[in-house]
């Protein structure tokens, strides 16, 4: 137990000698949001996802405020429910909610990352990061890269490839054990990047 001495004193504090901290606009939900939905296909789930992500315009910025993901695979419904509340939580009250981003995408599956239309993707996770960016592109919050035009007349000159290489490697196959199209040629042999398969030719 602990002992007060005499010359000690305790005061106590009401509620209402606290001011109240201010809430911040744009943290206020507004009754009606504009939002877009995204369906994922998801390399690691065997049910697609659907991704809901919403945004208000806040002194005229485009500011994210909340995710929505659903599935038919209910095994899975709270992760979905705490992936989307630690990540609106950062929509709302983040100044720069971008790091997000880079955050999924260092998430690593246990039982390895796998190619999904020429991507490698380490987990789900990062197919998720792969949504929110996608929708940053479309509402405008990131610019995307591809539709900027470059004025730059002193662009280096590269060289082409060597047709060889090109004919081995311009796309990947259909891999024969996993069906994946995974299956790339090097040096006259075929090896699967998700299943491991290998084939020389004699």
């Amino acid at each position: 137990m602990f002992k007060l001495s005499e010359n000690n004193t305790v005061v106590e504090i009401s509620s209402k000698t606290i001011s109240p901290s201010r809430e911040d606009a744009k943290l206020l939900r507004p009754e009606v949001v504009d939002a877009k939905v995204y369906k994922l296909k998801s390399a690691f789930i065997k049910n697609s996802v659907f991704v809901t992500l919403s945004y208000i315009k806040y002194e005229e910025q485009i500011r994210p405020i909340e995710i929505f993901i659903n599935s038919k695979d209910l095994t899975r419904a709270p992760e979905y429910v705490v992936l989307t509340r630690l990540i609106s939580a950062i929509f709302r009250r983040s100044p720069n909610p971008l790091f997000i981003l880079e955050e999924l995408q260092g998430i690593f599956d246990p039982n390895g990352g796998s190619f999904k239309e020429g991507k490698y993707y380490h987990s789900f996770y990062a197919e998720i990061a792969d949504v929110i960016e996608s929708f940053f592109f479309d509402v405008g919050i990131m610019e995307n890269p591809e539709n900027t035009i470059s004025t730059n007349v002193n662009m280096p000159v590269i060289k082409p490839m060597s047709q060889k290489h090109v004919s081995e490697n311009a796309s990947f196959k259909i891999c024969p054990d996993c069906d994946s199209k995974t299956l790339k040629t090097e040096s006259g042999c075929d090896s699967c990047m998700a299943c491991g398969y290998s084939k020389c030719d004699k």
